[in-house]
């Protein structure tokens, strides 16, 4: 690989990033990133209560079919 004598970002840290135009690099960090898993994904408890609801019952059908 190649490397040519131009001045880099510091800031960048990775020489892919220091490859990449400033506004470019402005831009991907400007972005905001989400607080936590939940606002993430979105999940209320009533979707965990749905899930834990169908996953019982299903637990429970495929027991009394085995036993």
């Amino acid at each position: 690989m190649r490397r040519y004598l131009v001045l880099g970002d510091e800031t960048a840290r990775h020489p892919f990033r220091q490859s990449l135009p400033p506004h470019v690099r402005d831009a991907a960090l400007a972005a905001p990133l989400p607080r936590t898993w939940r606002e993430v994904l979105e999940i209320s408890r009533e979707d965990v209560r749905g899930f834990a609801t169908s996953y019982v019952a299903c637990l429970v059908a495929v027991a009394a079919f085995i036993f």
